[in-house]
């Protein structure tokens, strides 16, 4: 212990033990010391803290390259086609007796036949079907770090619902939840909380804060938690408010696009020169002829017959287009791949590559995929079917019958997006095999391709008795002396 030590031990004992903690950090640690090859960049702040300074910045600049960058387009379409697909997340109620637990397919197909009624229309401006609601609030997840939504339920004068049952949700943008509101104890960044940081309430503009019909009013309202959609990308323990997924690449997209801008111009600027006469030896000119102005039109084809004795008619290696343009642009784009778990391949449309290398690329993705379409269930789907079996449960559109375990009744299957083919007969005969080995169950494997399992059974066997009324050879009667690639 020096001078100083002893000095600051004497008047701030706390300071001083916190002094000689952190130096013995640095002593056991080489990469706490900071030297001068490597500068150190530390975070210390809290969650909340983190997106209270910087949580709005990140969004606009987000929504800038949404709608300017067509790579940050590419990422957002990519990761939004992994996680709720074309068709978005399906569902499949499974409502289960009393005493067995087997599914009561009454009530599931009672409960099927109104969601599917419901999906048509369920959102409140009646613009978007259950598919196009999904993937527009995934995107705006995505892209602004969190979406809300509220559940619209009962009956509404101003709000009419679109459908015969009496619920609807109410798409709501981050905006609609200031950041800037906190109230000690209990609001932070427009969140109410309780004493287990579990939050209450949210509250909402009652317009968008950038909207121009919201210029005179900036007043909110307080709803209650269990009527909100939060779907939010965090980070950190105890965040309330999401962060775009774009948080740590933006730098490098703004980068990518400056730099593919100025190579661009650069071109551009170059094509607009031709070409140059360069002269010969000075003592091959006349000194007292005038050197008027020359210029070459030049044409596809032309031959250019006036040049004098000593000159050379050369083109101007401007170097462009550059020949690293490519390899940079294919670094830069892997590396923002990695951090916000698109695939590659799919951003820059880049298929090179065997069906191993393919096929590896694509189930190390589909984990990511696979992640995200998990919490938007959890975040969404799972509260959107909750209150829509509540809303035709207590209107009477479908009958709870007596016989169902009413703890069930909540029950579905929900189905993300399943991985593509890249080699159809390969994937078929692989689950072939797998369902011919009891590894998996046919329903499952229907289930995996976005389908309906009693669906696609009916479908088929009445495609089968349409063909078979028609007089028309059945695919079991065709292929049944053909052999079998699984099992031969």
């Amino acid at each position: 212990m020096n001078w100083l030590d002893r000095g600051i031990a004497s008047v701030a004992p706390t300071w001083a033990a916190r002094r000689a903690q952190s130096r013995s950090i640095l002593a056991a640690y080489e990469a706490a010391q900071s030297t001068k090859l490597r500068r150190q960049r530390t975070s210390n702040e809290s969650g909340n803290g983190a997106v209270m300074m910087a949580g709005g910045r990140l969004r606009d600049q987000a929504r800038w390259l949404d709608e300017n960058h067509d790579l940050a387009r590419g990422v957002l379409n990519t990761l939004v086609n992994g996680a709720v697909g074309a068709t978005g997340i399906g569902i499949e109620p499974a409502p289960r007796n009393n005493g067995k637990g087997d599914i009561n397919d009454d009530l599931k197909w009672a409960l099927l036949k109104a969601y599917r009624e419901w999906s048509q229309n369920p959102e409140v401006t009646g613009q978007f079907d259950a598919a196009g609601m999904d993937r527009l609030m995934c995107r705006s997840w995505l892209r602004d770090g969190e979406a809300f939504g509220q559940h619209v339920i009962g009956t509404w004068d101003t709000a009419p619902h679109l459908t015969s049952i009496p619920y609807s949700v109410e798409m709501l943008e981050a905006d609609f939840v200031p950041l800037d509101m906190t109230e000690p104890p209990r609001v932070y960044q427009g969140v109410e909380i309780n004493a287990w940081q579990r939050p209450v309430g949210y509250h909402v503009y009652k317009t968008h804060p950038r909207d121009i019909l919201s210029y005179t009013d900036s007043s909110t309202k307080r709803i209650p938690a269990e009527r909100m959609i939060h779907l939010k990308l965090a980070d950190r323990i105890g965040q309330l408010r999401g962060v775009s997924i774009f948080a740590s690449g933006l730098g490098r997209l703004e980068d990518i696009k400056d730099y593919e801008d100025s190579e661009r111009v650069a071109a551009k600027i170059a094509a607009n020169f031709a070409a140059m006469i360069r002269k010969g030896d000075p003592g091959m000119y006349d000194p007292g002829r005038a050197d008027e102005d020359r210029t070459m039109p030049m044409r596809p084809g032309m031959i250019f017959d006036d040049l004098r004795p000593g000159e050379s008619v050369e083109m101007i290696d401007t170097k462009r287009p550059n020949t690293m343009l490519v390899e940079f642009r294919k670094g830069q784009l892997r590396a923002l791949s990695a951090g916000t778990g698109a695939s590659y391949s799919s951003v820059a449309r880049d298929y090179d590559g065997s069906y191993s290398s393919q096929r590896q690329e694509l189930v190390e993705n589909w984990v990511a995929y696979s992640a995200l379409a998990q919490a938007f269930i959890a975040q969404v789907k799972v509260k959107q079917y909750r209150q829509f079996v509540e809303a035709v449960r207590l209107s009477g559109k479908v009958k709870i019958p007596r016989s169902v375990d009413l703890a069930t009744i909540y029950d579905a299957l929900y189905i993300p997006p399943q991985m593509p083919w890249i080699d159809p007969r390969k994937e078929v005969e692989a689950y072939a095999l797998m369902e011919d080995r009891t590894y998996m169950s046919g329903p499952e494997i229907v289930r995996r391709f976005g389908g309906q399992p009693n669906d696609v059974i009916d479908t088929q066997e009445r495609w089968l008795a349409d063909k078979k009324a028609a007089g028309i050879e059945l695919p079991n009667e065709k292929l049944s002396n053909e052999p079998n690639p699984v099992t031969e």
